[in-house]
């Protein structure tokens, strides 16, 4: 009997592992050789688009029936001034797409010498990403290039992919071309991809999906814990972690980097709490930038909640509601962090009203 998600596993595998490779050309050719700049998106922009016309172009041949919540469409490049820009991510996305096959890969999914694309065709599985979400069906949800600025500085960035299903987070993969395979190494081999399937615990594997191992969070002494957090300030309230350290009494210096690739760091041990609580009223947390990684950390021993203890809600649409923040941590710590994370916005709220 086969376990349930087994196909969906494989394809969203050699699609994530595809985009990461597309990612890394980019930036050797875009950012190391042109030395571009955040302020010109150039290839943030390239990188997002073409991965998310490789990633739509796979899923769309393997389930065509499946709509995807994304973050890009092609409006913009449909324009005349786009040209130059739609030229690069034809070549970037065919060179991705016709690449030889890899572990699991199958010529049916679109891919492999030979599969390569027209310019349309390519606009119209971006396209593919303007589903509104909900909590009825079956979606997928994809971050391109998520930690852009990661991505920009040579550090840390994932390419996110998640199957919701009636808004139940099913399956997630993360990957992490820069993220080092071993922490204890952090000079050894780079790149790396997270999977888990709901009921089916969570692994890493290497970018070409050799060495899959089983992966769990171990048990971590109150004394022991340090938090993973973003880099960006903006991202998250920093000022607010670092009371909570000290509330936990945590000694041990924050573990910062971007993207989704934290959510990894925590399921295989690196790091024993993530928090990200929100840094401006009104700004609400999007599905895709935490379903995988939430299911990664659920699957591997770990919970995943907001500050009120709720669990997050990926079946509201494209984003998780009223944010309350994230708190994940291994389930022997969290109630242990919730509590101070609590403790800590009471604080707050009192000293806003003195």
């Amino acid at each position: 009997m086969s376990l349930q998600y087994t196909i969906e596993k494989q394809v969203a595998l050699a699609a994530v592992r595809r985009a990461c490779a597309l990612t890394a050309t980019v930036f050797n050719k875009l950012v190391k050789q042109e030395t571009l700049t955040k302020d010109d998106k150039s290839p943030v922009t390239v990188a997002d688009y073409s991965a998310q016309a490789v990633v739509n172009t796979i899923l769309g041949r393997a389930f065509p029936a499946d709509p995807v919540v994304g973050e890009e469409d092609a409006n913009d490049l449909r324009r005349e001034e786009g040209e130059k820009l739609r030229n690069r991510i034809v070549e970037l996305a065919n060179e991705a797409l016709t690449a030889d096959l890899g572990i699991g890969d199958t010529a049916e999914w679109g891919i492999g010498p030979g599969q390569e694309r027209t310019l349309e065709e390519l606009l119209d599985a971006i396209d593919r990403g303007n589903d509104q979400g909900g909590r009825i069906g079956r979606r997928w949800t994809l971050d391109p290039i998520d930690g852009t600025k990661g991505f920009l500085r040579g550090g840390q960035y994932a390419v996110c992919l998640a199957l919701i299903v009636d808004g139940d987070v099913k399956l997630g993969v993360i990957g992490c071309p820069n993220l080092p395979v071993k922490s204890a190494e952090p000079e050894g081999q780079r790149g790396c991809i997270f999977a888990a399937v709901k009921g089916q615990g969570a692994e890493q594997m290497t970018m070409s999906g050799m060495d899959p191992t089983p992966i769990v969070i171990p048990p971590v002494a109150p004394g022991m814990l340090n938090l993973l957090e973003s880099v960006e300030a903006a991202h998250a309230d920093l000022s607010f972690n670092r009371r909570v350290s000290e509330l936990l009494g945590i000694t041990r210096p924050p573990t910062q980097m971007d993207s989704q690739a934290k959510y990894g760091c925590l399921a295989r041990g690196d790091g024993a709490v993530y928090l990200r609580m929100p840094t401006k009223a009104g700004y609400r947390e999007k599905i895709w930038d935490h379903a995988s990684g939430s299911l990664l950390v659920t699957e591997a021993g770990g919970l995943v909640t907001n500050s009120l203890g709720q669990p997050l809600d990926f079946g509201l649409g494209r984003t998780l509601g009223l944010n309350y923040g994230i708190v994940a941590a291994g389930k022997d710590v969290h109630a242990l962090v919730l509590a101070a994370v609590q403790k800590a916005r009471a604080e707050e709220s009192e000293n806003a009203k003195a």
